[in-house]
């Protein structure tokens, strides 16, 4: 189906850039691109924020792109345009919604100089804004698992941790490593998946041994 695959949505959206410049020196695009350019990325982006998030892109697309020779016809689009694509867990409106709640300032800013952007006062204007500049995500597949965040969060981090512990516990008699299983198990709380796990956009884990 288009859009979704399981449980997980694909999301792809194109926002016309209001064109000209602004107090007369640089123009719309280039403000949104170095705005772009300087989102933190990892833990500290705000796409880590935003709850069920697979995955998040943000760019300038500047016109099409052709592969033909000079000698075919070209069109060429009369704006750039602010590309959001997402893959998420869920349907599309809580995830908008919960996209305006955590970031509502980086959102703010991002889609600042898009066209009718400032009509968007609330979650609820941004939902329909977005809808407006939606395209249809054909063929959508899902490269993650169909589970929500915090449990592929939790699966990263089990993985991660229980690596490290068979690195440390090599070579032990088999009383002792049942004993430090164990305690492994104890530890990891296997059924919590607020803790301990993996935060979003976190890209490495602190060694346990």
């Amino acid at each position: 189906m288009a859009n979704t695959f399981g449980n997980s949505y694909g999301l792809t959206t194109l926002c016309p850039l209001i064109n000209g410049v602004h107090d007369e020196q640089t123009s719309f695009d280039k403000i949104t691109r170095r705005r772009i350019q300087r989102l933190e990325e990892d833990a500290g982006s705000p796409f880590a924020r935003i709850p069920n998030t697979y995955f998040a892109r943000l760019f300038i697309l500047n016109d099409v792109f052709f592969q033909q020779g000079n000698d075919v016809a070209r069109d060429h689009l009369k704006s750039k345009y602010l590309v959001f694509t997402s893959n998420f867990h869920g349907e599309l409106e809580p995830y908008l919604k919960g996209m305006w709640d955590n970031a509502e300032a980086d959102v703010r800013s991002l889609w600042q100089y898009a066209v009718a952007f400032d009509k968007v006062q609330n979650a609820d204007d941004f939902i329909a804004y977005i809808k407006k500049c939606q395209l249809t995500t054909t063929l959508f597949f899902n490269g993650s698992t169909d589970v929500s965040l915090k449990e592929q969060l939790k699966a990263l981090y089990v993985k991660q941790v229980f690596s490290e512990f068979a690195l440390a516990h090599q070579g032990q008699d088999a009383a002792a490593l049942r004993t430090a299983f164990n305690n492994f198990m104890a530890e990891i709380k296997l059924a919590d998946l607020d803790q301990p796990s993996w935060a979003p956009g976190q890209t490495r884990l602190q060694n346990m041994y």
